[in-house]
């Protein structure tokens, strides 16, 4: 019986926990403030050290913007735990001209400093792909029409923003513009630069396999 009472009693104080961290996470009120997203070509990276090789750097497109955040009581550590971005890029179908394709990535960021308007968040189109929407090595950014993005901080969306057009473009129904996964947006650490600029970026979730 006094076993029994023991693990009733853990149970109990289980869920009492449990219930204040929600509570907790509930009572705090989170606002972001985002920038209207910029979009430019940057070449491969060279980096020396070790054996050299030649090559021809050939053009990257780079999607950013940044975000303010601020998170109401401020945390002690002064830093917003987890934060999802949700890209939208709508780019010219090279075998139907006058469509788009509808491209789209979900990035998980841990540990971004609160009320920072310094911190970035970008994405990433590589050559390869660039060349096979465009046909050329340069002027990738000519095959992009928009770009659009969603923050969502505990699943609740905080801010969203476009380059031009209203925010939400990406969830109109159209015949001009089809979802597709033929060429792939990639995260910072996917790509070349995953070590340039640390300082500039929010860090992105590791996932875990």
């Amino acid at each position: 019986m006094y076993a029994l009472s023991r693990y009733s009693f853990s149970i109990a104080a289980s869920a009492i926990i449990a219930l204040f961290s929600i509570s907790t996470a509930h009572g705090q009120a989170s606002k972001v403030v985002g920038q209207k997203p910029a979009f430019d070509d940057l070449q491969s990276p060279e980096f020396s050290g070790g054996r050299q090789k030649n090559f021809k750097p050939k053009d990257w497109l780079e999607i950013e913007t940044n975000l303010r955040i601020s998170i109401s009581p401020e945390p002690p550590s002064k830093t917003c735990e987890k934060l999802t971005i949700k890209w939208y890029v709508a780019v010219k179908n090279p075998d139907k001209p006058g469509t788009f394709l509808l491209l789209t990535k979900q990035v998980d960021h841990v540990n971004i400093p609160l009320e920072d308007d310094q911190i970035f968040f970008s994405i990433y189109l590589a050559p390869s792909s660039l060349k096979r929407l465009t046909g050329s090595d340069k002027g990738g950014k000519n095959a992009v029409e928009f770009v659009g993005y969603e923050v969502l901080i505990n699943g609740e969306k905080k801010a969203e923003g476009t380059n031009k057009g209203q925010p939400g473009w990406w969830n109109a129904t159209s015949d001009k513009i089809s979802r597709s996964e033929s060429v792939p947006l990639l995260s910072k650490p996917e790509t070349a630069f995953a070590n340039s600029w640390w300082d500039r970026y929010a860090e992105v979730a590791v996932e875990r396999r």
